[in-house]
């Protein structure tokens, strides 16, 4: 939305400059039919060349003709305040208070870093003279900055803009009592951390259906800090190990940062072509066969799975993929429809709204919020209707055998081993930390 504010500034900026040209290149085109004009000042008389004409004309024009868009950068003195600052830049009072508003959520306004540049673009009101802000950029750390911006209804807002982190990798561990999402965030993981950990482990286990009471996690990954000690988002998983009803599983996440995946102690990648459930913290409301339709009220053949989940709940893409559909699907509801490869397709239905940007032709990755758990369509509660089509016939998702990923080899191989155990003997290090 901003975005579409700065365009509409840039087209007004682009109008007046427009104007002034089109108008400036009229006057020149009128007085450059005189070769040689006479200008009276006063009583005398002065002869002008043509370029001397020309240029009379043009500083003139440049005077008369003027953007209302100003850009200032103010170096902060000592006894510096946000008002005392904009009231010299002549903006309006309204404005002041309103900007001073916007900068209490995170500072003092009259208490600002000495030394420091404050940017701002600044619009003159042609009825009353004043100038209003359009953006306002001011430090008030080292680290961090606020920006108070219009919006597109003419408002201002702020936002926090982090300039430096300070990265720290954590160890997070818990005995699952109830479910895998509560006892992650009893032990401090970040929602983001747990959906990207279910995903991680959803080609392995039916989290619906495999997990039980006094299973356990372990999960090492970064976190990312501002100067004040505040969390400010996190990094990807580097180490996970799940304890599920017997199985001992344990996942390195190995490549490069743009390019990796997660391997098992034998070197085998754990991602497949599909997720066994895209959505965590629901559970098997109906499988894939014949049933009693709950609102036609006949037996039909259920197509699909369906996870009953709270309103709202997230949904995943099981695989990477192009979205070919992404509408209304009259009983299915909202639903999207995503092309995976040549032999594998998955549905969605009762959204009960999409994820932003989702739309036909849009490449999604696997284990990516497309939307959320709806009642849309004919449905009697909130749940994911989730389908699988294998060469253009639907199949059931809870028993597809689908096919194991790569093995690494030779040099890949190697590579792993010792990167396997760096991060073997870094787990020990903060678990003996935390102990």
């Amino acid at each position: 939305m901003y975005q579409m504010l700065l365009k509409n500034i840039e087209k007004r900026k682009f109008i007046y400059a427009f104007s002034f040209i089109l108008f400036s290149l009229l006057i020149l085109a009128f007085f450059n039919k005189n070769t040689n004009s006479i200008k009276n000042l006063g009583n005398n008389k002065i002869s002008f060349s043509r370029e001397e004409e020309l240029n009379l004309i043009r500083d003139f024009l440049f005077k008369q003709i003027r953007s209302p868009f100003k850009d200032i950068r103010h170096g902060i003195k000592k006894g510096d305040s946000i008002g005392k600052i904009l009231k010299k830049y002549n903006v309006e009072n309204a404005q002041i208070q309103e900007v001073i508003e916007q900068y209490k959520i995170y500072g003092k306004a009259n208490q600002l870093l000495v030394g420091n540049t404050i940017d701002l673009t600044v619009e003159k009101n042609i009825i009353s003279g004043g100038n209003s802000i359009i953006k306002f950029f001011i430090p008030i750390t080292k680290s961090t900055s606020i920006e108070i911006k219009k919006n597109e209804f003419g408002k201002l807002q702020s936002e926090k803009i982090i300039t430096k982190l300070y990265k720290k990798t954590v160890v997070a561990e818990n005995v699952i009592t109830n479910s895998l999402y509560k006892s992650a965030i009893n032990s401090k993981v970040n929602p983001d951390t747990i959906i990207e950990f279910a995903r991680i482990f959803g080609f392995e286990i039916d989290f619906q259906r495999d997990i039980r009471k006094n299973d356990y996690f372990k999960i090492v990954y970064d976190k990312y800090f501002d100067e004040n000690g505040e969390m400010v988002k996190t990094g990807s998983i580097l180490f996970a190990h799940m304890s599920v009803n017997g199985r001992e599983i344990t996942l390195y996440k190995f490549g490069s940062d743009k390019s990796y995946g997660y391997f098992d102690i034998n070197g085998k990648s754990v991602e497949k072509a599909l997720m066994k459930t895209p959505i965590n913290g629901a559970r098997l409301s109906s499988s894939y066969g014949m049933r009693k339709h709950p609102i036609l009220g006949f037996n039909k053949m259920h197509m699909g799975t369906d996870f009953a989940a709270p309103m709202g709940t997230p949904i995943m893409a099981s695989g990477s993929g192009t979205i070919t559909r992404a509408k209304w699907c009259g009983g299915g509801g909202n639903c999207i429809k995503i092309k995976h490869n040549s032999t594998y397709e998955t549905i969605y239905a009762h959204m009960k709204s999409f994820a932003q940007g989702m739309k036909v032709g849009k490449k999604v990755r696997q284990g990516q919020i497309i939307g959320y758990v709806g009642s849309t369509g004919m449905s009697t509660g909130p749940h994911l209707h989730y389908e699988v089509i294998v060469n253009g016939k639907k199949v059931n998702s809870q028993t597809l055998k689908l096919p194991s990923g790569k093995t690494l080899k030779d040099d890949e191989r190697q590579k792993f081993e010792v990167h396997r155990i760096k991060t073997d003997v870094l787990v020990s290090e903060l678990l003996n930390k935390n102990n």
